[in-house]
């Protein structure tokens, strides 16, 4: 490998799943503008909308998720198309 390519700024962070609230401590050089105490250690928040603990493929459930109203706009638009 290269030297002098990789990032030398590895450090745990913890990531949230907000969907359910789990979360995951792993090492990340992503940049964090909220922190957390977990165990009495404070470590970057990144907060995320979906993980393998709420995705549909990995838990074996189908779980529809409408934050904005986009199902009930997509039938508006495009529901009644054979209906006349």
């Amino acid at each position: 490998m290269k030297e002098g390519i990789h990032p030398a700024a590895y450090r745990p962070v913890v990531f949230k799943d907000m969907s359910n609230d789990d979360t995951f401590i792993t090492r990340s050089t992503i940049n964090a503008k909220e922190t957390i105490e977990i165990d009495g250690v404070t470590y970057p928040l990144i907060k995320i909308e979906i993980s393998n603990t709420s995705h549909p493929f990995y838990t074996g459930k189908q779980k529809l998720v409408d934050t904005a109203g986009r199902v009930d706009k997509f039938m508006s638009r495009y529901g009644n198309r054979n209906k006349k």
